[in-house]
């Protein structure tokens, strides 16, 4: 790990590994000084929407986790998630965002994301369908409230892939959820995988670089700091999987409300 915390510490002069995190009393609803309502974050941040909150949060089944992965554009998420999916894992979900953005010509609808129109994104926000929701990049993203609810009372694990600042939105909501933060080895490799994606014009990809200088400058907010080598994306999957058998071994019978 050496290379990448040479170049990330230069960043943001923070270090990999787990942060501590207070877990509540499992039969105890969540609460923290100074933290947002459920559904609200400081509205300092212009690209986040205020969600408004469910008329009730529901409780989980025992053992079921919501686990957070996130990372800068480029770092590998997607190829990380398709190592895990590899290995079936019943007592998991995977959650389709909802998202404003053009479907790029190799996603499905429904498969990679839900598709919508401003209209539709925001008449959801509205009802209250999103656990969170924020504009990356120009476009609006947002986790479904419903399909992390029906994960959880089923017992099934709820696995997000959302940025940093829709993780610090479900983490004001759910306090013990699990915050996973992807980097790449270095900076430059970074670039490079940007770069080599080419799927954006260079005024967007400028914008992703930007923003991800941003992004590793609050991995502090995360549990666990994970490197993604470049072709070693399995070897990154196994250790996320390690970090999600500790988290249940750890808290088998605590029981999360959303």
């Amino acid at each position: 790990m050496s290379e990448v915390r040479e170049d990330a510490e230069l960043v943001t002069g923070l270090g990999v590994g787990p942060a501590s995190r207070a877990v509540p009393d499992p039969g105890v609803e969540p609460a923290s000084a100074g933290a947002p309502e459920p559904g609200v974050v400081d509205g300092t941040d212009p690209s986040v929407l205020l969600v408004p909150p469910p008329p009730e949060r529901v409780p989980g089944a025992p053992g079921a986790a919501v686990i957070i992965i996130s990372g800068p554009s480029g770092v590998g998420k997607d190829t990380i998630i398709d190592a895990m999916r590899r290995t079936p894992h019943p007592e998991r979900h995977y959650v389709i965002t909802c998202t404003t953005r053009d479907r790029r010509w190799y996603e499905e609808d429904g498969v990679d994301y839900h598709f919508l129109t401003a209209e539709q994104f925001h008449e959801k926000r509205l009802a209250g369908g999103f656990l969170e929701a924020s504009e990356v990049h120009g476009r609006w993203y947002g986790t479904p409230r419903d399909q992390v609810v029906e994960a959880l009372t089923a017992g099934r694990d709820a696995l997000l892939k959302i940025d940093v600042t829709g993780a610090r939105t479900v983490r004001a909501v759910v306090p013990e959820a699990l915050l996973v933060f992807v980097v790449p080895p270095s900076l430059d490799e970074l670039r490079r995988r940007l770069v080599g994606r080419d799927t954006e014009p260079p005024e967007a990809l400028r914008l992703r670089w930007e923003n991800a200088a941003k992004e590793l400058l609050r991995q502090n907010e995360y549990d666990h700091v994970v490197v993604n080598h470049t072709g070693h994306a399995d070897g990154t999957a196994e250790e996320i999987e390690a970090i999600i058998a500790a988290e249940h071994a750890a808290y088998p019978d605590r029981r999360l409300r959303v």
